[in-house]
C-alpha cells in the first residue's frame, strides 16, 4: 500500500478531532490474539448452549434460573475475565474484558443480567471498597455465588442522578447509617446479594454504601412488567430505617459522584459491545430467514431491495466494531501507562476511563442506535413473522428499546459528548482553539487547487479531515456567538455532536481498513473498502445536515451564509455508486449465510 501516515503517540481523549491517527497505531479486532479469539468463542459457545433454547423459560422469571446461570458463566470463568488474579480473577487486559461483552451481548435478558453483574453490580466495590470489602465480596461475586445489583435512579431523579432524596444519617451510637428512601428500575434487583445504593448523607452529601440482601429495614418490590427484557429482573428497593453497619460505607462521604460517573464511562462502552454483538446475531439470523423466505418464486434475498437493508446493516455493525475496538485498546494502553507511572490497579482503570470518557459516550450512542436500527429491518424483512413470538427477531427488537435509555440516555449522552469537549478546551487540556482559527484562516483563503498525488484512500483520508474542520467550524462559530448561553441551546450541541459521532466512527473504518489493506493487500479488501466508502458517502451528507441545522439555529444574513458556504466545502463528497457496492457486501453474506464481516 502506497499511503504514507507518519506514525504518533497515542492521542488523550478528544484528540482524535484535531490530530490524524495513524493506521499502523489503530487497533483493530482482526489482531484478536489466540486466546482472545479462544475467550470469544467460549462466548459464543456459552449463549448457544446454555440461553439460547431457553429464553422463554428466562422470559417467564423462572425463580432462581437467572442466577444458576450466573453461576454456570463464573463457573466458565466469564465472570472473572478483567478482575485482578488476587481475588480469583483471571487478570486480562481490557480488550479481552469488552471481547466477552460482545460476544455474550446477544443473549436478550442474559445479556443484561452478566452485563448488569459484572460492571455496575461489582465495579464500585473493586474500584473503591477497602480491602477488606473486597475480600469479603469480590471472590464471591466473580464465581456467581453471589449476585450484584445497583442502586442509583429514583423515581423523580433519573437522568439527574444526584436529586436523589434517599437520605443515611449516622445511628446515635454510631454503628450504623440509617438509610431511608426508594429507588426504582433495579437491574437484578430480585434476587442479587449486594446492592451499591446511593443515598444523602445529611441530606446534602451524596453517598454510596454496600446493602446485604437481608438487611433489617431493607424489602424489595414485586418484578416490573416491561415491554422488553422481560427476562431481566427488575424491581424497586425500599429503605426504611434501614440498617447500614459504618463498615459498608464505601468510598468516601459525599464523594458518591465520583463513584456514580466514573462506572457509569465504563458502562457505557460496554453497552455498545453488547449492542454490537446484539446485532450480530440478529443480523445473521435475518440473513437466513432471507435465503429461506421465498416471494415470486425466488429467495427474498434476490432481491435488491433486501440487499440494500442487509448491507446497511453490516455497515453499521462493521462500523461501529472499529469504534469499539479502537477506543477499548486507547483505554488499555492508558491504564497500564497509569499503572507503570505508579498508579493502584482501581486508579489506573478509573483514570483510563475518565480519559476515553468523550469517546464512550459517543460508542453508547451509536452502538444502541445501530441495534436499534438492525432489529428494526430484521422485523422489516421477516415480514409478518417479524411481528410474531415465534420468530426470535421480535424479541430481539423488544429487548433493543432500553439500550437507549439506561447508561445515560441518547440524548444525556450527546450533550454530555460536547459539554466534556468544551471543558477539557477551557481546561487546557484540549487545544480546540488553534485548530479551530487554522479553519477559519483556510476558509479566508483561495483554496487549493494543486494537484495532489492519488493512492487508494487519498480521498478517503481527505473527507474524513474536512469532516473534522465541518465540526471545528461549526462549533466554534456556536461558542463564539453564544458564549455562556450555549449551555442552554441543546439543539445545536446535540447537533455538533452527531456531527462528532459520524466523524469519529469514518476514521475508526478508515484506519481499520487502511491497516487491513496493508496486512493483506489490498486486492483482498474489496468488501471492507465498499463498507467504507458506503458509510462515508452517507456520513458527509448527515455531517452536513446536522451542521446545518445547527448554524440555521444561531447565525443569520452575511456570517451565516459564510459559515455555511464553508460547511459544504467540508463536506462534499465524490460521487459513488453505493447501490452496487452494497449489493457485493449482501451477496458476501448472503453466501456465507451470517454477518462475515
Amino acid at each position: 500500500m502506497s499511503t504514507e501516515i507518519k506514525k504518533t503517540t497515542s492521542l488523550k481523549g478528544g484528540e482524535w478531532l484535531v490530530k490524524q491517527s495513524s493506521p499502523f497505531e489503530t487497533f483493530i479486532p482482526e489482531e484478536f490474539t489466540e486466546e482472545q479469539k479462544m475467550i470469544r468463542d467460549m462466548c459464543d459457545q456459552f449463549l448457544d448452549i446454555e440461553v439460547m433454547p431457553i429464553l422463554d423459560r428466562i422470559d417467564n422469571l423462572e425463580p432462581g434460573l437467572m442466577k444458576s446461570l450466573l453461576r454456570k458463566a463464573g463457573e466458565q470463568g466469564l465472570l472473572s475475565v478483567a478482575f485482578p488474579e488476587e481475588y480469583g480473577g483471571l487478570g486480562k487486559d481490557f480488550v479481552t474484558a469488552t471481547i466477552v461483552n460482545d460476544n455474550l451481548g446477544a443473549g436478550h435478558s442474559f445479556s443484561v443480567a452478566i452485563a448488569a453483574h459484572t460492571g455496575i453490580g461489582t465495579l464500585p466495590i473493586l474500584y473503591f471498597g477497602t480491602p477488606e470489602q473486597k475480600q469479603k465480596y469480590i471472590p464471591k461475586l466473580i464465581t456467581g455465588e453471589w449476585a450484584g445489583a445497583y442502586g442509583l435512579t429514583e423515581p423523580n431523579s433519573g437522568s439527574d442522578a444526584l436529586g436523589a432524596k434517599t437520605s443515611a444519617k449516622l445511628s446515635a451510637d454510631g454503628k450504623y447509617y440509617l438509610l431511608n428512601g426508594q429507588k426504582c428500575w433495579i437491574t437484578n434487583g430480585g434476587f442479587a446479594d449486594v446492592y451499591t445504593v446511593f443515598a444523602k448523607v445529611d441530606g446534602d452529601k451524596f453517598t454510596a454504601f454496600i446493602v446485604e440482601r437481608g438487611t433489617e429495614g431493607f424489602t424489595q418490590g414485586p418484578e416490573e412488567h416491561k415491554m422488553g427484557i422481560k427476562g431481566s429482573s427488575t424491581v424497586q428497593l425500599y429503605f426504611q430505617d434501614c440498617k447500614v453497619p459504618v463498615e459498608n460505607l464505601l468510598g468516601e462521604i459525599g464523594k458518591g459522584h465520583r463513584i456514580a460517573f466514573n462506572i457509569l464511562n465504563i458502562g457505557r462502552l460496554k453497552l455498545c459491545a453488547a449492542a454490537l454483538g446484539g446485532s450480530k446475531r440478529a443480523l445473521s439470523e435475518t440473513v437466513n430467514y432471507a435465503k429461506t423466505r421465498e416471494q415470486f418464486k425466488q429467495p427474498i434475498s434476490n432481491f435488491g431491495a433486501i440487499k440494500h437493508k442487509l448491507a446497511e446493516m453490516a455497515t453499521r455493525i462493521f462500523v461501529a466494531e472499529s469504534a469499539l475496538y479502537r477506543t477499548a485498546k486507547w483505554i488499555d494502553e492508558k491504564e497500564h501507562e497509569l499503572m507503570e507511572a505508579g498508579k493502584p490497579f482501581n486508579e489506573a482503570m478509573l483514570g483510563a476511563a475518565e480519559e476515553y470518557a468523550i469517546e464512550c459516550a459517543m460508542l453508547k450512542v451509536y452502538g444502541s442506535e445501530t441495534l436499534d436500527f438492525v432489529v428494526d429491518e430484521g422485523v422489516q424483512i421477516h415480514g409478518g413473522n417479524g411481528f410474531s413470538a415465534e420468530y426470535n427477531i421480535s424479541r430481539a427488537y423488544r429487548d433493543s428499546r432500553i439500550n437507549r435509555i439506561y447508561e445515560g440516555t441518547n440524548e444525556i449522552n450527546r450533550l454530555l459528548t460536547l459539554d466534556m469537549t468544551l471543558k477539557r478546551a477551557m481546561q487546557g487540556r484540549l487545544d480546540l482553539m488553534g485548530p479551530a482559527m487554522g479553519v477559519q484562516k483556510e476558509l479566508m483563503s483561495i483554496p487549493d487547487f494543486g494537484s495532489e498525488e492519488e493512492t487508494t484512500f487519498s480521498k478517503e483520508i481527505k473527507l474524513v479531515a474536512n469532516l473534522k474542520k465541518a465540526i471545528l467550524l461549526t462549533a466554534g462559530a456556536a461558542v463564539q456567538k453564544l458564549m455562556m448561553k450555549i449551555d442552554n441551546e441543546q439543539e445545536v450541541l446535540m447537533n455538533i455532536a452527531d456531527m462528532a459521532i459520524e466523524t469519529f466512527n469514518a476514521e475508526s473504518a478508515l484506519l481499520r481498513v487502511m491497516k487491513l489493506a496493508d496486512q493483506q493487500g489490498e486486492s483482498s479488501q474489496q468488501l471492507h473498502i465498499d463498507m467504507l466508502r458506503v458509510y462515508l458517502y452517507d456520513a458527509a451528507d448527515n455531517v452536513n445536515k446536522s451542521g446545518k441545522d445547527a448554524i440555521n439555529a444561531f447565525a443569520e444574513g452575511d456570517e451565516q451564509r459564510m459559515i455555511l458556504m464553508g460547511l459544504k466545502r467540508f463536506t462534499k463528497a465524490e460521487p459513488f455508486n453505493s447501490k452496487d457496492a452494497r449489493r457485493r457486501i449482501a451477496d458476501k453474506m448472503i453466501s456465507e449465510g451470517k454477518y462475515c464481516f
